[in-house]
């Protein structure tokens, strides 16, 4: 398998943590996050990394190196200007017919080798990760008729959403629908796709999974750092 890691983004919400690091690199137990990505997609099957990268660049670069520590390939993809999440795919060459996608800032004991089968099983052009969340509206929620008669009301309600977790599997084809050298997201390109009728499948996933964007969540993934013990030791 062969994985692309988006590492370019400045990490504006962690800045507190990213002042002189690029956020792929901030630490969990003295390693770099993208380091136990990296060691679980070796465990799991993937053979070659393309790193996408932009803020920061030099540093990722001298940190992970070719990937042989790792026991991977790892090969570099630099963006001249910031092109979002979507766009930098199309600067890379030698993509496989089917390819992960995952961002540079995410923890989750998600098997990707697993995703990758259900993807390629299913024909979809693209098939994203899922998980379910619990959320929660801070004010009373008040329901009214056309004569505006309070017809309910509820405290500080709670409610299901489903997220995308921030890794994928991208057929080649979906290069088709992204333009060149321009800002263009997953979400300008998930929609577009929907537009024009592909076959856009989920992996819905119940385990483990924590997007580190935020502090509050930074802060959890070091409290958590024993559930990454195995690949934090090697």
């Amino acid at each position: 398998m062969q994985a692309i890691i988006l590492a370019g983004g400045q990490g504006t919400r962690l800045r507190e943590y990213t002042k002189e690091l690029p956020k792929s690199l901030v630490p969990i137990s003295g390693r770099p996050v993208v380091e136990i990505i990296l060691k679980q997609f070796q465990i799991q099957g993937v053979k070659e990394i393309i790193m996408a990268v932009n803020h920061g660049a030099e540093q990722i670069i001298s940190t992970l190196g070719d990937g042989s520590q790792f026991n991977l390939n790892i090969r570099y993809s630099q963006e001249e200007k910031p092109l979002s999440t979507a766009a930098p795919l199309k600067l890379i060459e030698n993509l496989n017919d089917h390819f992960i996608v995952a961002n540079g800032d995410i923890l989750t004991d998600l098997n990707v080798g697993d995703l990758y089968k259900a993807h390629v099983e299913s024909g979809a052009m693209m098939t994203t990760a899922t998980c379910k969340r619990r959320g929660q509206i801070e004010f009373g929620v008040i329901e009214a008729d056309d004569s505006n008669r309070v017809v309910s009301f509820n405290e500080k309600p709670e409610f299901n959403y489903v997220v995308s977790m921030g890794i994928h599997i991208f057929s080649r084809a979906v290069l088709d629908y992204i333009p060149d050298n321009c800002s263009f997201g997953f979400d300008e390109l998930i929609l577009s796709l929907l537009e024009q009728k592909q076959h856009v499948g989920t992996y819905p996933f119940d385990g483990y999974w924590l997007d580190i964007g935020r502090p509050d969540d930074y802060e959890k993934a070091i409290a958590d750092a024993d559930l990454y013990k195995q690949w934090l030791s090697e």
